[in-house]
């Protein structure tokens, strides 16, 4: 923070109050301190209160000080006090050529009543935001965070930018400076919304403002859509680059928030490159930041260098086995890659503090610039006049030589000569756009022999049509505020918009859940005979890697479970049933808890009661309390759980229930299908599975998945995939699927469809692959001349860190057109020299074979084209032909079949998986 934004009470105590009220008031704290502290007749409520009373007027002074005069900017030119002071300085000593910093500094101070640390702070910042001062030598880096050289080593000008926008001495509003020996703007005669442009950030008492700073040219355009009366809208816009969340910006007022990401890039699958940093960050924090998440294990990297010059690169070399994708998304989540930024739009407005919206602001600048420029043209407008009225005077003055008439030659005295001047003049006063006055006739009589001499009729009627003219444009453009208003802005946007391009791309991030993205760097045991769990038991049973910010949901024998958080250690071998019934329980299931997992779906079998009916269920559990207990059962004395599974993908199996022998019982073998119950809630009570006891439950044979394939959409925003219905649809996807991603350079590769990838912006086709989909394409062939040509192909499964392309090897060869329709008709139209032959249709299936995706294909033409273009197909292929299978492949499947069962049922027999006994 600067020196402006310290707080120094002695220096705003003399530069609010004058040093002669600072040393009565310090003179009265002294008699108040010799004061004794009682004494008869005297109350020392009274001194006490006296005391107060002056103590709180010195701190309203001050606290007002501090906001009208040092850390919130002006409405009207967008400038804190120092900053006016500096621009204002900089303008005295404008020569054209480049000033010493520290001769700016010191001519400065004979505006500013503090020191030339604060002074050089405001200049140098200033300088860095890189428009409004023209700056040579080393300024510092706001990437790097390295400070400027010192005041003596650097110098400065004034922009071309700030020359046009921030001057004008006829239109400025003077006051005395604070020793009353130098004349200072109450502001400037700013023409643009500087303070949007700039940005601006001060701390007051009690007090803040955070202006962000947003595009020029995005300003212009939003200033000539106010003038128009359309709607209009900006949004910030960083020197530091990376992207922007603005949904929740609230048009810059208090109460907004954005989000600002750093752009990070693959450069391989095992390094990642920063090229942008967030707002108000440096590589230096963002590295820090970085190192800080490692060591505390929630991101898994080997090291990071700094190879930052004039752009920001920082490379991440990642840990073996580490996800790329999934480390961006920690990046983002646990370092200051990602933050948030709550801006504070306060001004001052009529001398006091205003909070008002970041359009507010701009209508009020735009209003103020139209309002400045009328001034201007009433300025110029008054000055032509006069000339006009001089012109034409003095042109009837030496054309009727009026300078020769006897009474003029013998005329007593001046007042007898402007006598007679007046009254020659007289016939003329008609034609005068404003009354003669004395003062007119006495400047006549100072025209020289020499310029009576020189004066050339023609010339001079020139010259005054020149300015009749000038002025009739004046009065036109006066009645046009608005058009002039907005053709200014279209010549600031048209001279400075194109050296100041968008730097931070606008777009809408998704939330990355923090318990998805960090790295499950911690493992997971459980001691069940002493019914300890934690990370901290390395001697004991292993669970399951985990992170330290996970849940783990524990499943008891006796129906209850409950969800607790990862400790070094935490004691869960007992629950609220098993007290109140005084005996031990057993922990049956134990993981990672998942919060609105749908996918896991639990198949239970439980006794209700000590000697009750027995059911099954099947549920999931999306959200739960923490350390609270819930129950699988009816919650009877005596229940408990006899069959239990936790499946990852909602698989239903088939078990093998064996019943106790009892009399009259026939059948005490049967099976029971979990797939054939729904998924409900927790709390139902279920299905009866038996009322008879049972000895045994086994498992017979796994089943598949209940739930079907996962939907898969793609949203274009976030550039991911979801499940969400957010974007385009994909399809339906089993666990063998993948993605196909075609870029607009020819690039293709496959992925599968784990939300957590990340995609390139510049992609084409995004779909669910399949291996036999015939696509056609049309492309220009840099290796043949740049001919079109046309290529039907299937695409093949390519990793995403190493793509194919289908264009070739030649990197000049471009993509015009990729279909995936199975019958497409292509319209081939001409240009150049040849654009007077017939536009060419093409039925691509007839006019080329399927082929692999690296073959040239078929050339169309050599002529010149102008544009490809895809026609509505005029058939298609018949949705109920699908080919059958053959004896063969049934043969197969039957024998896979069966050898899956007999694998199953091996596996029963040898590990008795899923069997309890009772």
């Amino acid at each position: 923070m600067s020196d402006e934004n310290k707080d120094k009470p002695l220096e705003e105590a003399q530069g609010l109050n004058g040093e002669e009220k600072l040393q009565e008031n310090l003179d009265e704290v002294n008699t108040n301190q010799r004061r004794p502290s009682f004494r008869p007749g005297d109350s020392a409520d009274g001194v006490r209160h006296q005391l107060t009373g002056m103590y709180q007027d010195w701190f309203l002074d001050y606290a007002s000080y501090v906001i009208l005069e040092r850390a919130v900017p002006h409405l009207s030119d967008g400038f804190k006090p120092v900053q006016r002071r500096i621009m204002h300085s900089m303008k005295r000593l404008d020569d054209g050529r480049y000033n010493k910093v520290a001769n700016i500094v010191g001519h400065t101070m004979q505006f500013h009543p503090h020191g030339d640390a604060s002074i050089g702070d405001a200049l140098v910042q200033m300088g860095q935001k890189d428009l409004l001062v023209d700056c040579q030598g080393n300024w510092g880096n706001i990437l790097t965070g390295d400070s400027a050289a010192a005041p003596r080593y650097i110098e400065a000008r004034l922009s071309k930018f700030a020359l046009d926008v921030l001057f004008n001495p006829k239109t400025t509003e003077w006051k005395l400076s604070y020793d009353g020996r130098n004349k200072e703007p109450i502001t400037l005669p700013v023409k643009f919304p500087l303070l949007l442009a700039q940005g601006a950030e001060g701390i007051a008492v009690g007090l803040s403002a955070k202006i962000l700073p947003h595009n020029l040219g995005e300003i212009c355009d939003a200033a000539i859509q106010y003038l128009n009366g359309e709607d209009f809208q900006i949004y910030p816009d960083f020197l530091t680059g990376g992207s922007i969340d603005v949904r929740n910006y609230n048009d810059g007022l208090r109460g907004g928030q954005v989000k600002v990401r750093a752009k990070i890039e693959k450069l391989d699958a095992k390094t990642l490159v920063i090229n942008e940093i967030p707002f108000g960050k440096t590589t230096t924090t963002v590295i820090d930041s970085i190192l800080k998440a490692n060591e505390k294990g929630k991101i898994k990297i080997r090291k990071v260098d700094d190879n930052t010059a004039a752009d920001v690169e920082i490379q991440i070399q990642l840990a073996p086995g580490t996800s790329s994708d999934k480390t961006i998304d920690a990046l983002y989540a646990f370092t200051d890659c990602e933050i948030s930024i709550s801006p504070n739009c306060c001004v001052i407005d009529d001398k006091k503090p205003k909070f008002m919206t970041v359009s507010d602001v701009l209508k009020a600048s735009v209003d103020r610039t139209k309002e400045l420029l009328r001034k201007e043209l009433l300025i110029r407008r008054g000055e032509l006049i006069e000339s006009l009225h001089y012109a034409s005077l003095e042109r009837i003055f030496i054309e009727e030589r009026i300078y020769k008439g006897r009474p003029f030659e013998e005329a007593k005295n001046m007042d007898a000569a402007c006598e007679y001047v007046d009254e020659r003049l007289t016939p003329f006063y008609p034609d005068m756009v404003r009354e003669v006055t004395k003062d007119d006739i006495l400047r006549l009589m100072e025209i020289k022999m020499a310029r009576i001499l020189r004066f050339n009729k023609d010339k001079a009627e020139e010259a005054i049509m020149r300015m009749k003219d000038e002025i009739a444009r004046i009065d036109k453009d006066l009645k046009n505020m608005v058009e002039v208003t907005g053709n200014w802005f279209r010549l600031i946007k048209e001279k400075y918009a194109a050296d100041h391009p968008r730097r931070t791309e606008i777009r809408s991030f998704d939330t990355i859940i923090a318990t998805k993205v960090i790295e499950a760097n911690q493992k997971l045991y459980i001691n069940r005979e002493e019914g300890f769990i934690g990370t901290g038991l390395k001697k004991d049973e292993f669970v399951e890697n985990c992170s330290s910010i996970d849940n783990v949901i524990i499943f008891y024998k006796d129906g209850t479970y409950k969800v607790v958080r990862v400790a070094d250690k935490v004691f869960v071998g007992e629950t609220e049933r098993s007290k109140n019934e005084k005996k031990k329980t057993e922990i049956l299931h134990i993981a990672v808890f998942k919060k609105s997992d749908t996918r896991t779906i639990y198949n239970v079998v439980y006794q209700d009661g000590k000697n009750g009916p027995y059911y099954m269920k099947r549920f999931n559990v999306t959200s739960i309390t923490q350390d609270r207990e819930y129950d699988v059962t009816q919650g009877k004395p005596g229940s408990k759980i006899v069959y239990f599974t936790a499946n990852p993908n909602g698989e239903a199996e088939v078990i093998k229930v064996t019943l106790k022998p009892q009399p009259k019982l026939r059948k005490i073998f049967f099976d029971q299908d979990f797939s054939k119950l729904m998924v409900k809630g927790r709390g139902v009570r279920g299905n009866l599975l038996t009322k008879n006891p049972v000895y045994r439950i086994q498992l017979k044979a796994h089943g598949g998945s209940t739930l079907g394939g996962r939907k898969v959409w793609f949203d274009h925003d976030v550039q991911r995939l979801n499940f969400d219905e957010h974007g385009q649809y994909l399809g339906e996807f089993q666990s063998d699927d993948l993605i196909l991603v075609v870029l607009k350079n020819g690039d293709f590769y496959t992925t599968n469809f784990d939300p957590n990838n990340h995609y390139e912006q510049n992609i084409l086709m995004i779909r669910k692959f399949d291996d036999a989909q015939v696509f056609s394409a049309a492309l220009y062939d840099a290796s043949q001349s740049n001919y079109l040509y046309i290529k039907r192909f299937c695409f093949e499964k390519a990793a995403a860190t190493r793509h194919q392309n289908l264009l070739g090897e030649n990197e000049e060869s471009r993509l015009l057109l990729l279909s995936e329709q199975v019958y497409p008709r292509f319209l081939i139209t001409y240009g150049g020299a040849d654009d007077f032959r017939e536009p060419l249709e093409i039925d691509v299936d007839s006019f080329i074979a399927v082929k692999g995706f690296k073959a040239k294909g078929k050339r169309v033409t050599t002529c010149e084209i102008s544009k490809v273009e895809e026609l509505e197909p005029l058939r298609f292929p018949d949705p109920e032909s699908e080919p059958e299978e053959t004896e063969q492949e049934q043969e197969q499947e039957v024998v896979e079949l069966e050898d899956n069962r007999s694998r199953t049922e091996i596996e029963d027999e040898l590990t008795g998986q899923g069997t309890f006994d009772f």
